[in-house]
């Protein structure tokens, strides 16, 4: 696949928004997302997502942790592992952690987490996916579980950020965080690439998600 040009004139954050839309866009349209967004599968459907995040986050927040120098980029207010684990042994009971599986596309996702090392340039890129994603789009997504499945909080914490009062100051304050990290022009490049990637990897899980709850 052809690399973005990434000039420096523009902002990381821009760079990335506008280097992954068809990636992003594509992951969005799958038919898992579109049926569960629309009430067309079932809880059964959203914990089995919820397992594959479990596995997703505890690498990148991993991830994270690993870094020595992490750009200002990683916040507690984002952590979702415990959120993760709490909704699922909401959906699944007390012995979730023996009834649920990580897909080979989750899996390939956190062996490419794993593969991050101590590069702030590629944990950016995750991380922009992740967590710009979790406080825009996963904030409707929030809403129509809450419309379709019946949930109220319990089952969804994945997607409440108690300590964020306000969303969009704290995404103003991540964007230019981004913008911050010192990069040249190949490294701008790289992230956006591996920003497209990893909504490739999302978009994987998606599809086996959908083969195994669409019909």
């Amino acid at each position: 696949m052809t690399a973005i040009a990434v000039p420096q004139v523009v902002p990381l954050s821009v760079a990335l928004r506008e280097g992954t839309r068809g990636e992003h866009e594509t992951a969005e349209s799958s038919g898992f997302v579109e049926q569960l967004m629309s009430g067309g599968l079932d809880r059964a459907a959203y914990a089995d997502l919820a397992a594959q995040q479990l596995a997703v986050y505890t690498a990148l927040e991993a991830a994270g942790a690993r870094l020595e120098d992490d750009g200002g980029l990683v916040f507690a207010e984002l952590t979702r592992v415990p959120a993760i684990e709490q909704d699922l042994a909401h959906l699944y009971g007390p012995g979730w952690r023996t009834q649920i599986r990580v897909l080979p596309a989750a899996q390939a996702y956190v062996d490419r987490l794993v593969q991050t090392g101590d590069s702030l340039p590629r944990y950016a890129a995750h991380a922009y996916t992740r967590y710009l994603g979790d406080l825009s789009g996963g904030q409707i997504i929030k809403r129509m579980l809450q419309r379709h499945y019946g949930f109220t909080s319990d089952g969804i914490s994945f997607y409440d950020f108690p300590q964020i009062h306000k969303l969009k100051p704290f995404k103003d304050v991540y964007r230019e965080r981004l913008d911050a990290i010192p990069l040249d022009d190949e490294q701008r490049v790289a992230v956006v690439e591996e920003a497209r990637y990893a909504f490739r990897l999302n978009a994987d899980v998606f599809a086996e998600l959908g083969a195994a709850h669409v019909r």
